[in-house]
C-alpha cells in the first residue's frame, strides 16, 4: 500500500515533541517522518513509553510540538492555525482511547457523552436530529439506541470501547487515531472491537493510525508498520515484508518475543534481545533509507550494506 501515485491523506514531517524546559527537558519524539494514505491502516508499534501516544497526541492537538509540522489534506494543522481550521480539524480528526474505563466520564449520561462533540461543533443542532443521530451512532457499533440513557459504569470494558467509538463516529471524521484501543479489554472481547474497526472502515472508507505494542494484532489489521524505539522510528514497511524481513534488531527483538501457539516451537524459539551498544553511530551516523521499494530504515552506511545482503 505504498503507491507513490496516491494522495497523503496525513503527512508527519521531521516530527518533534519536548517536555519541560531547561535542565529537565526531554525530547519525547525525535525527527520521524510518515505518510498515511487515504484508506489504509498504519500501525505505529513499540514499547511503553516509546512515544507512541506522544505522536497520535501531536497530530491531534493535544501535545504542542517543537520541530516539525503535521499536514492534513494538504493543509498545516499544526502550531497556531485559524479557528475554522481548528474546527474542521476536531470533525475530521478523532481518537479512540485505551482505557474505556477512564475516557468517558462516569456522571454523564451516554447520550451525552456520545453527542458532545456535536454539541460543540454544531450547537445549534435541533434536539431530535442530535438524539437520532446518537441512536445511528450506538446502533453502528453493535449497542441498543435506548442504552443512551445509561451510565457508563452500566456497561463491560468492551461496550464502553464501543461508545468511546461512538463518540468518534458521531463527527464523521475520515481519519481515526486508535491509541491501543483493545490493550485494556479481555481477549474474548478483542477480535470483536478489532472486527468491528474493520467492518467499520470498509463501510465509511476510513483511514486509521493503530497504535499498539503488539505485534501480533498488528499483522492483521494494519496495512503498513512503523516501528518506534525511545521516540526515533526505526524501520517502517508494508506489514508482510516487515514480517518476512525484519532488519532492525529492535524489529527483530520485538517479533521474537510474540508468542507461538505450538508449544513445542514456543520452546524451541530463540528469543532476541536488543542491544542498543550494537550501533556503532560516533563517527558514521545513521539516516533514514528506503532500503528497498516501500522499506524504509534508520541505519548507517556499514548497516545498510550488511542489511542489502540480508535481502538478497
Amino acid at each position: 500500500m505504498t503507491d507513490n501515485t496516491r494522495e497523503p491523506l496525513l503527512q508527519v514531517k521531521n516530527l518533534e515533541v519536548t517536555f519541560g524546559k531547561g535542565k529537565k527537558k526531554f525530547v519525547a519524539v525525535k525527527n520521524v517522518n510518515f505518510d498515511i494514505y487515504k484508506g489504509e491502516t498504519f500501525g505505529l508499534v513499540g514499547e511503553s513509553g516509546s512515544g507512541k501516544t506522544t505522536i497520535g497526541r501531536a497530530i491531534i492537538r493535544i501535545n504542542p510540538i517543537s520541530d516539525g509540522e503535521v499536514i492534513f489534506k494538504g493543509q498545516r494543522i499544526s502550531g497556531k492555525i485559524s479557528r475554522q481550521l481548528d474546527k474542521e480539524v476536531t470533525q475530521k480528526i478523532q481518537m479512540i482511547f485505551q482505557d474505556p474505563m477512564a475516557s468517558l466520564n462516569e456522571r454523564a449520561k451516554v447520550d451525552y457523552i456520545v453527542s458532545e462533540g456535536l454539541i460543540n461543533v454544531h450547537p445549534h443542532m435541533p434536539k431530535e436530529e442530535r438524539e437520532a443521530a446518537v441512536s445511528k451512532a450506538l446502533s453502528d457499533v453493535g449497542l441498543l439506541p435506548e442504552f443512551a440513557s445509561r451510565f457508563p459504569h452500566e456497561f463491560s470494558g468492551g461496550q464502553r470501547q464501543r461508545i468511546g467509538i461512538a463518540r468518534s463516529l458521531i463527527m464523521e471524521p475520515e481519519f481515526i487515531i486508535a491509541d491501543e484501543p483493545i490493550s485494556a479489554l479481555d481477549v474474548s472481547i478483542r477480535a470483536q472491537v478489532l472486527n468491528l474497526m474493520s467492518k467499520l472502515q470498509k463501510e465509511r472508507g476510513l483511514t486509521y493510525l493503530f497504535i499498539a505494542h503488539d505485534l501480533s494484532v498488528m499483522r492483521f489489521i494494519c496495512d503498513r508498520i512503523a516501528v518506534i524505539h525511545k521516540g526515533v522510528i526505526v524501520e517502517l514497511a508494508d506489514t508482510d515484508k516487515l514480517f518476512a524481513h525484519p532488519l532492525h534488531p529492535y524489529t527483530r527483538a520485538l517479533l521474537s518475543a510474540i508468542p507461538m501457539p505450538d508449544p513445542e516451537s514456543e520452546r524451541d524459539k530463540v528469543l532476541e534481545v536488543y542491544d542498543p551498544s550494537c550501533h556503532h553511530y560516533d563517527a558514521d551516523k545513521p539516516v533514514w533509507t528506503e532500503i528497498e521499494e516501500g522499506h524504509f530504515i534508520m541505519a548507517n552506511q556499514e548497516e545498510l550494506e550488511k542489511y542489502r545482503d540480508m535481502l538478497k
